[in-house]
């Protein structure tokens, strides 16, 4: 039975499955308006929508050009045939995309082919589309970053606490500082004067910080803190360490601003869209990875190990803790079958050689038997390994190649793993 959303962990390896289904999608053009994309929504009743295809199935009768026609019906029924299978939508709802592919053959040898994605988003939007391409841009806004990112905007005399989550963001609260301004009241010494406001600065980071706890991570769960501010106030709150150590050890960037409170937060939103901030804070995570994977390759330990065949083989053999591969590697598992002898081997190889391996396998005969008939079986290679970590509890991300990390993964192979101890030899 297909998967609720809930059984389904969005981690990097997803998202690279996912993001790579769409660019295969975003290539593919129909001969006609013969390509069907359908978004249902989580409340939506299964039987209202094969209601309405099958409508529309009626309607394509119309379809004046033959090869056109039979590819609309033919998508709409492999459509209604897949929604069979669910006798409610997914909690996130459910986006089918079916059409006749082009198989490189000639017009007239289209297959029809059906893509069933369980999105990583709540489904907003009732949609059916019959067009020359498949409608995926809703879907791609579903893998934009939301995480949540705490805003604080301080100088001496007011300070703003926002959220930014994905395209949204605002301010929860404001706070002012009570904190006597710099010249001293008359009557005061100089240097009392600037004790007590040392006194009622430290009061008010205090203040702020506790209404930082309550605010982001009793009320929200941020992953990082962005903290702006005009003058040096901010930088003062940061180095005394005055926020709870999860908000602290999680500062990803601090700016200068011309504003504090509420129009603070609203000009730090502005500065992280421009200077990309967030795109850089989505790469703080594959950071660590791989600074802890070249620590371990460095190290001499025997436990950072990389290159395709030194990781699937420690793979097979259950020791492998973590893998790291680059969302570069284009490569396709393949398993050999002789239907003689039943003799089977492995191999592995770029996309851009599968046929011409597939056609070198075909015409040489069996090493053991000489026959010459095969079974051959192909399998995206992170499908391969994602099967193999699930069995050994393994895990495996994928990071970005275009990345400084993600350059150093690729000159080792595009991939690379953590051992859980050193085998032997």
């Amino acid at each position: 039975m297909p998967q609720s959303s809930s059984d389904q962990k969005w981690d990097s390896v997803r998202k690279y499955k996912l993001t790579k289904m769409l660019n295969d999608l975003s290539k593919i053009s129909g001969h006609g308006t013969e390509l069907v994309t359908v978004y249902i929504p989580p409340k939506r009743p299964i039987f209202d929508v094969i209601a309405q295809l099958r409508n529309e199935a009626g309607t394509a009768s119309n379809i004046k050009s033959d090869l056109t026609r039979n590819h609309v019906q033919d998508a709409l029924n492999k459509t209604m045939e897949q929604l069979k299978l669910y006798k409610e939508p997914p909690e996130n709802g459910l986006v089918i995309f079916c059409g006749a592919i082009p198989t490189g053959k000639g017009l007239g040898t289209e297959k029809i082919e059906i893509f069933t994605v369980v999105p990583p988003k709540p489904v907003q939007i009732n949609l059916y589309r019959c067009d020359d391409h498949f409608w995926i841009d809703h879907i791609k806004e579903m893998l934009k970053d939301d995480r949540t990112i705490a805003i604080i905007s301080i100088d001496t005399q007011e300070a703003g606490l926002g959220i930014l989550t994905g395209d949204r963001w605002e301010t929860v609260d404001t706070l002012t500082s009570g904190v006597s301004g710099k010249h001293r009241q008359g009557g005061q010494s100089a240097r009392r004067f600037e004790r007590l406001r040392d006194n009622e600065l430290n009061e008010y980071y205090h203040r702020i910080a506790d209404y930082a706890q309550k605010i982001f991570i009793d009320q929200f769960t941020v992953r990082g803190v962005i903290i702006g501010g005009p003058g040096p106030t901010k930088e003062t709150f940061v180095r005394e360490e005055y926020l709870d150590y999860r908000l602290q050890n999680n500062i990803i960037a601090t700016l200068d601003t011309s504003y504090s409170g509420d129009e603070g937060v609203r000009e730090i939103i502005d500065k992280v869209n421009d200077q990309g901030i967030m795109s850089e804070f989505r790469s703080m995570e594959e950071k660590k990875i791989v600074k802890k994977f070249m620590g371990e390759v460095f190290s001499g330990k025997g436990l950072g190990i990389y290159g395709i065949n030194d990781v699937v083989n420690n793979l097979k053999s259950g020791i492998t803790d973590s893998i790291i591969a680059t969302d570069s590697i284009d490569l396709v598992y393949i398993e050999v079958i002789c239907k003689k002898c039943d003799f089977r081997y492995e191999k592995i190889v770029e996309r851009d050689h599968l046929v011409e391996t597939k056609q070198n396998i075909i015409s040489n005969p069996c090493s053991k038997c000489s026959g010459q008939d095969y079974t051959i079986n192909e399998k995206d290679f992170i499908d391969y390994l994602e099967e193999y970590a699930s069995l050994a509890g393994t895990k495996l991300d994928i990071i970005s190649s275009k990345t400084e990390e993600g350059a150093q993964i690729q000159s080792l192979g595009k991939i690379g793993a953590l051992l859980r101890f050193r085998p032997t030899t």
